[in-house]
């Protein structure tokens, strides 16, 4: 029973280091699109074919169990906050380079950790508080400029990331109650966000080209495989665990603005890097010494 625990909390760090490369991909292609076509354009496209991808990979298990949900209220819930959080990343990737986009997910791990109190009940000790003021520290490293440059775009970062601690711990709070809903995770969020979306794309739409509805499929299948991905993660680990392992996306992220969008990194955002991944591994540290076998009291 230990050992199931601990190789949870293994597999739980591989599958979040997966969703980071996965959604650093979609994220490289969200800021590219961002230049030139609205929001709605992209995501009533990218909805409706990770929708589609939902129904097709549960097809052996009868779509039914894909639509299927115990949790309808916080699905519900979960969807809203998808729909919003990703027209706010949206946004604050046209507004800001990738690096102070990214230096708010350092937020999320405290705001997933107060969530988590109120909706899982699940305490957060000195070791968690720890790490995350840790990852507190790392963000205002990262920070160019300090506190005076707060702007239009670090605003629409910070509801982004509001929201995407709300989609993750409803996401936790559901995979506890319907082990077997990890599709519907993925299918009812993104269906929102195709209806939403469609709903303004008559204001917004601009011809596309051939290549760059190749580009919205491929973006499209990413996601699915990342949110799949997190959704799977958040099973295994709390959110407060998962959510600061995520941080690892500042280097897949420094790495692609430099190579792709020729954004420059200087040494701050190194050394807040280093202390958001220490921060996160303080977390997984803490996970497995909880899990960690206790050694046998010899009989007298």
């Amino acid at each position: 029973m230990i050992a199931r625990g601990r190789e949870a909390v293994f597999l739980g760090v591989s599958l979040t280091v997966i969703y980071t490369l996965l959604i650093t991909g979609a994220d490289a292609i969200t800021k590219l699109f961002s230049s030139t076509y609205a929001a709605p354009q992209m995501f009533a496209l990218s909805g409706g074919l990770v929708s589609l991808f939902c129904l097709a990979a549960g097809r052996k298990s009868a779509a039914t169990r894909v639509l299927a949900t115990r949790c309808p209220r916080v699905m519900a819930l979960r969807a809203a906050a998808t729909v919003i959080g990703t027209c706010a990343f949206f946004y604050a990737f046209k507004l800001l380079p990738f690096a102070e986009v990214f230096l708010f997910i350092a937020i999320i791990p405290i705001l997933a950790a107060l969530l988590s109190r109120v909706m899982l009940k699940e305490s957060a000790g000195g070791q968690v508080w720890g790490a995350m003021i840790l990852g507190v520290l790392g963000m205002a490293a990262l920070f160019p400029g300090g506190l005076d440059s707060f702007g239009a775009g670090h605003l629409v970062a910070f509801l982004a990331v509001a929201m995407g601690a709300v989609s993750m711990v409803a996401s936790r709070y559901i995979g506890q109650r319907d082990p077997g809903g990890l599709l519907s995770q993925v299918f009812y969020p993104n269906l929102a966000l195709m209806v939403m979306m469609s709903a303004a794309l008559p204001f917004v739409f601009v011809p596309m080209g051939w290549l760059d509805v190749m580009w919205v499929t491929y973006y499209a299948g990413l996601l699915f495989a990342a949110r799949w991905v997190l959704v799977a993660a958040l099973k295994l680990l709390p959110a407060y665990v998962v959510t600061p392992l995520m941080n690892l996306q500042f280097l897949w992220m420094v790495a692609i603005g430099s190579l792709a969008f020729g954004e420059r990194t200087g040494a701050g955002v190194f050394l807040g890097a280093a202390l958001l991944i220490a921060a996160g591994a303080w977390l997984v540290w803490d996970q497995v010494r909880t899990h960690a076998p206790k050694a046998a009291v010899p009989a007298e």
